[in-house]
C-alpha cells in the first residue's frame, strides 16, 4: 500500500524538499500541500491522506490548532498527524500530542529518519522516544492541564490486569517486542493487549496511550536524572 502524505509548512522550500524525498519512495507520495493549519484541515478533509505532516508554528491557524481539529474530526479517526518542529521538546509539542498527534520529529533530521518516522506512525505506532518520553510527561503532561483527553484513576477499572500492565510498559517506552520478551508472550499477543486498552479507553493511538497512563497515575513521573 502507498502512504499517502499531506504537508504542511509555511516554507515553500521545505515543502518542496519534504515532496521530493517523498516522492522519491515507492512506498508514499504526497497528495497535498497546505500553507498554514487551516487549509491542512480542508486538505485533509479532501484528500482523506494516511498521514499529515504538521509544522507546529505555521502564521494564521497553526499546527496545534490544526493537529486539534483533525483529531477531534471523527471523519479523520485514520488520519495520523506527525509534528515538525524546530524546538524538539516544548509545550507546543506537548499540547498536539494531547490533542492526539501520533509523535514528533525534529526539522534537523535524516532524510531516512524523517521516512521511516512516517512509515512509523502510518503504521498506527506512535513516535516517541524513551528519552523524550520522559522529557516530555516530567515537564508537561504528567498534568491534565486543558487536555480533553485527561485520564483519572478510575478510567483504568476497565482493564483488566494484564493490560494495564503492558500499558505501563509502553508509557515507559518500550517497543511490542520488548515487552513480549518481559512477559515471555509473543509480540502479536503484546499488540492485541495494546489494541483493547487503546479502544477501551478511547485513545487514538500509542502516544495518546502514553499520556493517558502517566496522566491517570498508572506510571509516576521520574526526573529527568532518574531520582525519585
Amino acid at each position: 500500500m502507498t502512504i499517502r502524505v499531506l504537508l504542511a509548512d509555511d516554507q515553500a522550500l521545505l515543502r518542496a524538499t519534504f515532496r521530493i524525498l517523498i516522492d522519491s519512495c515507492p512506498d508514499m507520495e504526497v497528495v497535498g500541500e497546505a500553507t498554514d493549519g487551516a487549509e491542512a484541515v480542508d486538505l485533509a478533509r479532501a484528500h482523506r491522506p494516511d498521514l499529515v505532516l504538521m509544522d507546529i508554528r505555521m502564521p494564521g491557524t497553526d499546527g496545534l490548532a490544526a493537529t486539534s481539529a483533525l483529531c477531534a474530526d471523527p471523519d479523520l479517526a485514520a488520519v495520523r498527524v506527525l509534528i515538525l518542529t524546530t524546538f524538539e521538546i516544548d509545550e507546543y509539542v506537548a499540547q498536539a500530542l494531547r490533542a492526539g498527534a501520533s509523535g514528533f520529529l525534529g526539522k534537523d533530521v535524516t532524510a531516512d529518519v524523517l521516512l521511516d518516522g512516517i512509515r512509523t506512525v502510518a503504521a498506527g505506532e506512535s513516535l516517541l522516544s524513551p528519552a523524550a518520553t520522559r522529557t516530555l510527561i516530567t515537564r508537561f503532561l504528567a498534568s491534565p492541564a486543558e487536555s480533553s483527553q485527561s485520564a483519572a484513576p478510575e478510567d483504568l477499572a476497565t482493564l483488566t490486569a494484564r493490560e494495564r500492565e503492558v500499558m505501563a510498559w509502553v508509557a515507559e517506552g518500550h517497543s511490542n517486542e520488548e515487552i513480549a520478551e518481559k512477559l515471555f508472550v509473543s509480540p502479536l499477543t503484546v499488540r492485541t493487549h495494546v489494541h483493547r486498552a487503546m479502544t477501551k479507553l478511547g485513545a487514538r493511538d500509542r502516544a495518546q496511550l502514553v499520556v493517558m497512563a502517566y496522566q491517570s497515575g498508572l506510571v509516576r513521573a521520574v526526573p529527568p536524572n532518574g531520582d525519585g
